[in-house]
């Protein structure tokens, strides 16, 4: 990888961290990931090795046998790994949204119960958001959660979900009614793998990924009243607790994903010879990965912003910071990708090179967890102070 402006800008302790997950992210790499996607695995020697050296749960709490740091250091794991080629996605899921939401919002059984198994990686924790109606408009959320005593009844279905064949629970976004005005607000409940009532169907993707996706029913499924994560009547902040720390993994995989392809570039650039010189010496090819380089950076730079925002307790602030790093890391990504694939000529199509299947994985910044249009809706509105559209 070209050399980074991160020098200047992180500390010694993140520069630490970089270099560690970067050392082992080489030992595992892209042909270790493609391997255990062939192979129908999960990627469970890297998941186990990263949790033994504490990169798992390295925002949650100490006391619940986390590393007591933030999303900063949780996305700086990720991002290492994805530049290495061998990026977790359930670090997204996982310690990064229910982590964060239990850590924050969750009654001290459910810390205990779920803090440190998140965080030495026994136990994962999927997260269920998505609707096949609602799409992008979490006010549309029909799954809806009743009282039945001292239990809760939740029933309705949910969309592409990640590792919920593997979690041991799916953090399941519900609304139950309010009692003083009837209105519907969103409500968070941790639902068991095995409990009755709670199915899944995988979906048929054409994305190349361990992890895989799925549609969630949950017919009537009884939870105890210890199931609710957090204040009933404080759904919505705990929601976007949650929603935040994953936008800004979300810019942090796809950063990762980017600097992967530019470094597979940049390297075959330097070496491939036409009319006896490195193509690289072409302006026509080194100025697009140039860009490419630029545009990384620059996201960089608003994830960490959004981060350090976000570990500050400025939700305010690190909720549009979140949205842009996102925005940028999903369109620096896409960009770098292309620019790849397209350096490397037919041999970016190849298997042997590894970089085509990056083409279908970069898209996925652009459209998860929230589209690009809109991320440019809540800026156009919630910063510029333009009229709504919908």
């Amino acid at each position: 990888m070209p050399p980074s402006t991160e020098s200047s800008t992180q500390s010694e302790e993140h520069g630490a961290l970089r270099s560690a997950v970067a050392a082992l992210g080489e030992r595992y790499g892209r042909a270790y990931l493609t391997r255990v996607v062939d192979e129908g695995r999960h990627p469970d020697e890297l998941w186990s090795e990263a949790a033994g050296l504490g990169y798992l749960g390295v925002n949650l709490p100490q006391e619940y046998g986390g590393g007591g740091a933030g999303i900063t250091e949780l996305s700086i794991v990720l991002e290492e790994l994805g530049a290495a080629g061998c990026p977790l996605l359930m670090l997204v899921v996982s310690p990064a949204i229910c982590g964060t939401v239990i850590a924050r919002f969750g009654t001290e059984e459910q810390k205990r119960q779920w803090l440190p198994a998140l965080a030495d990686g026994t136990r994962t924790m999927a997260f269920g958001i998505t609707e096949p109606d609602a799409g992008s408009n979490s006010h549309r959320i029909t799954t809806t959660a009743r009282k039945d005593g001292t239990d809760w009844l939740l029933t309705g279905r949910k969309v592409f979900v990640s590792g919920v064949d593997r979690a041991d629970a799916t953090l399941v976004v519900g609304r139950t009614e309010d009692a003083r005005t009837g209105r519907l607000k969103p409500c968070l409940f941790i639902v068991p793998r095995d409990a009755d009532g709670f199915r899944r169907h995988p979906i048929d993707m054409e994305l190349t990924a361990a992890e895989k996706q799925f549609e969630l029913v949950l017919d009537d499924v009884r939870l105890p009243a210890g199931a609710l994560v957090g204040d009933e009547d404080a759904g919505l902040l705990q929601l976007f607790a949650g929603l935040n720390p994953e936008r800004v993994m979300t810019a942090a995989f796809a950063i990762g994903m980017g600097r992967y392809a530019l470094s597979r570039a940049v390297a075959y650039a330097r070496e491939r010879t036409v009319w006896d010189a490195p193509i690289g010496a072409h302006q026509a090819i080194a100025h697009p990965l140039a860009q490419a380089h630029i545009e990384l950076e620059l996201a960089r730079l608003m994830t960490q912003k959004a981060a350090r925002l976000y570990d500050a307790g400025d939700d305010a602030g690190a909720g549009e910071a979140a949205n842009m790093a996102k925005y940028a890391a999903g369109e620096a990504c896409v960009k770098a990708v292309d620019q790849a694939v397209h350096t490397l000529g037919g041999n970016g199509l190849t298997r042997e090179f590894g970089l085509a299947s990056l083409i279908t994985a970069a898209r996925v910044s652009r459209i998860a967890p929230v589209s690009r249009e809109m991320i440019l809706n809540y800026v156009s509105h919630q910063t510029l102070g333009l009229p709504k559209s919908y």
